[in-house]
């Protein structure tokens, strides 16, 4: 298999598994505050990667790169869960789910900002449609009924796209699993520190679905995920393979559906399809 082909392969198991983030987030914070549920997936999944560093031998980054380690933390260890877990507590992860469609674009403007990247111009029109479909989706199911909910989800797409972008250009160098491992020992002592203080009084009223939600979103959106996403993004391309996230809402909606029996309508259906085409586009002008 060449490095293109594995970079789409490793890129769209990343992406099947972070369909199931958003679902997953909405069963934990149902019954875990968003800064707990936020600090504590981080926190272990930062001891678990710490272990594997050590167990492995890995060399430390160098000083250099500790900055872009920095806006990787900053952007997918606390920035996107902490801001879809409040957005969540707004809108329903169906709902969410579609928000995810504007990360190809915002992956992309920051690929070529942070990585060096530069797409054709059709790869540009086929991404900026369906972030387009994104957006009109958003507007004719009442943006205003629940705007702190959009608005933080908005949010949440810049700043992963940044740390998507900054990871992938980093494990050029230094590896997927090791950039998003190193990214989480950065970050750990804080997250310890929050999740303490954060802390439930008493864990006797979590539900058993609010756990295996918090167990997923530790061990595969915080950790597992990644270690294919960014091997994708370095060997494909962070605009090209980034696009594979426009797939993600089908997966999404399919888990939001079958394990919280929420509401699919025909419109998110609808939105999804289109968006597979602008994939599809994107994916043959990204070069």
């Amino acid at each position: 298999m060449d490095k293109t082909a594995a970079g789409w392969l490793n890129g769209f198991l990343g992406v099947l598994i972070f369909s199931g983030s958003l679902p997953a987030t909405r069963v934990a914070v149902a019954d875990f505050a968003p800064v707990f549920l936020t600090a504590s997936r981080a926190a272990i999944a930062g001891v678990i990667a710490l272990a594997l560093l050590a167990a492995l031998g890995e060399r430390r980054p160098g000083r250099g790169d500790l900055i872009s380690l920095g806006i990787v933390s900053l952007g997918v260890v606390v920035g996107f869960p902490l801001l879809t877990a409040i957005a969540l507590q707004h809108i329903t992860s169906a709902h969410s789910i579609v928000f995810i469609g504007l990360l190809p674009l915002a992956t992309a403007i920051f690929g070529v900002i942070r990585g060096g990247e530069r797409p054709r111009p059709a790869f540009w029109a086929f991404s900026v449609l369906g972030s387009a479909l994104v957006v009109g989706f958003a507007v004719s199911q009442g943006i205003t009924a629940a705007p702190m909910g959009d608005l933080l989800m908005v949010a949440a797409v810049i700043v992963c796209g940044l740390g998507y972008a900054e990871g992938a250009k980093l494990s050029r160098r230094l590896g997927g699993w090791q950039v998003i491992s190193w990214a989480l020992v950065l970050s750990l002592p804080v997250m310890l520190l929050i999740a303490f203080v954060t802390r439930p009084d008493t864990l006797a009223g979590i539900g058993g679905p609010a756990w295996i939600g918090f167990a997923y979103v530790s061990l595969f959106s915080m950790l597992i995920g990644f270690v294919f996403w960014y091997r994708g993004l370095a060997q494909g391309g962070i605009a090209a393979v980034g696009q594979l996230q426009l797939l993600q809402p089908f997966f999404g909606l399919a888990l939001a559906a079958l394990l919280l029996h929420e509401e699919v309508n025909p419109a998110m259906i609808g939105v999804t399809v289109a968006i597979v085409f602008c994939v599809a586009g994107a994916k043959k002008f990204a070069r």
